[in-house]
């Protein structure tokens, strides 16, 4: 069993800088690959980023490419995510996700551990 607890969201001005952490409990990250996922008001959620267990091979959706970046510090047993240059349309609850082992990908349906979720909110 994998428990996630994501932290860090919270309400930022347009063009503003947030870190967001995932930490678990219950097994070791470093053998999961680990995704951001968001939801906005009224929309399905979507993945954001992920990365790889064992290389950390990287991939990001179109919308946030050059302006979030993920990472994992797995004597931290921790994944963070960096969203710089936030926008209003960033807005909404981040989740992150685990599958064991090596994969990269977005797809929803293919994480069976996720945590409860941190609000961001990108607004003036």
């Amino acid at each position: 069993q994998v428990q996630l607890v994501e932290s860090g969201g919270d309400l930022v001005q347009p063009g503003g800088s947030l870190r967001l952490s995932c930490a678990a409990s219950g097994s070791t990250l470093a053998y999961c690959t680990i995704a951001w996922f968001r939801q906005a008001p009224g929309k399905e959620r979507e993945g954001v980023a992920c990365i790889s267990s064992s290389v950390g091979n990287t991939g990001y959706a179109d919308s946030v490419k050059g302006r979030f970046t993920i990472s994992r510090d797995n004597a931290k047993n921790a994944v963070y995510l960096q969203m710089n240059s936030l926008e209003p349309e960033d807005t909404g609850v981040y989740y992150c996700a685990a599958i064991l082992g090596d994969y990269v990908g977005l797809e929803e349906v293919d994480f069976g551990y996720w945590g409860q979720g941190t609000p961001v909110s990108v607004s003036s």
